[in-house]
């Protein structure tokens, strides 16, 4: 894979899933700038609580984060983005086909796995969600490096 220097999370609402992600990343690899969006974006809301719930007890905080929709502007920007769901991916190819080819699921190295949106769902739910998309961004990680 090119060198990567800037990683886009992409979900729906840009409130859960994305900017859990794109906060891992943040730690993971200093060195690259990683942004999230959401396809579907609660413009300007913070991230969810059980979202931020979540990454306090992993050390992490998720204070500052507002919603943001996904454009063709920020899909320039990144070397490499990463999707929740093939539904992600397949928005983003029939609106945006010149950015289709650095498009990736986030559970590409766990079987092509689509991590659910646990938006209104059980703690418990979120958790286990929220495990996956640490597991798919260790696999990223340990790729990129």
């Amino acid at each position: 894979m090119a060198l990567v220097r800037s990683i886009l999370t992409v979900c729906v609402g840009n409130i859960c899933r994305s900017p859990v992600a794109e906060r891992l990343l943040r730690q993971r690899l200093p060195e690259v700038q990683v942004g999230s969006a959401g396809i579907g974006a609660l413009v300007g809301k913070p991230m969810d609580p059980s979202a931020r719930d979540w990454l306090e007890r992993q050390g992490l905080s998720g204070e500052g984060h507002r919603a943001r929709q996904l454009n063709a502007e920020l899909l320039r920007w990144a070397d490499l983005v990463l999707v929740m769901e093939k539904g992600h991916k397949n928005y983003i190819g029939a609106r945006f086909p010149a950015s289709l080819g650095k498009v990736h699921l986030l559970g590409r190295w766990q079987e092509e796995r689509d991590i659910a949106d646990p938006y209104k769902k059980s703690q418990a739910f979120f958790d286990q969600v929220l495990e996956q998309v640490a597991e798919g961004v260790d696999a990223w990680v340990e790729r990129l490096r």
